[in-house]
């Protein structure tokens, strides 16, 4: 079963994303970052900041098929249907994704915006009305914590 992971209340999606990506890739699996073509701009600029001990191999989905088949990381604005079903989706877009592909794992970034939070709520009404097991991470709460740990 499909399990989707929301992290809710992200101020830096991006610097966010990189560090989880880390640990997708440290769990063997691969990941597959939707984003709308601004986003996808600055998770690539993102990555390629990543000290040099952390780099993170990446690919536009639309970079040449050689790259892209030895890119553990693809960074693309819709599904590619002949991709990659294994790799761990991770949601920066506001909409549900158009996925042909069964999945182990989806992971839904959402900041703090109201909007973002709404657009939120209305995915995961689909996901539920799909049968996928739900998990809410609220970042807000963490941060919170740790503000009044150090405070």
């Amino acid at each position: 079963m499909t399990q989707v992971a929301f992290h809710v209340g992200i101020d830096d999606r991006v610097a966010y994303c990189c560090r989880l990506v880390h640990k997708v890739l440290a769990s063997g699996a691969q990941a597959l970052i939707l984003g709308d073509a601004a986003m996808l701009r600055r998770m690539d600029a993102g990555l390629w900041a990543q000290d040099a001990a952390s780099f993170v191999p990446h690919a536009m989905v639309e970079a040449a098929a050689a790259i892209v088949a030895r890119s553990p990381v693809l960074l693309a604005a819709q599904v590619p249907t002949e991709l990659a079903q294994q790799a761990v989706l991770i949601n920066m877009t506001d909409h549900l994704p158009d996925d042909p592909h069964p999945r182990e794992r989806v992971i839904e970034l959402v900041s703090a915006d109201e909007q973002a939070l709404q657009d939120a709520r209305e995915r995961w009404k689909s996901y539920k009305q799909r049968g996928f097991e739900l998990v809410n991470h609220d970042v807000r709460q963490r941060s919170a914590g740790k503000a009044a740990d150090s405070g």
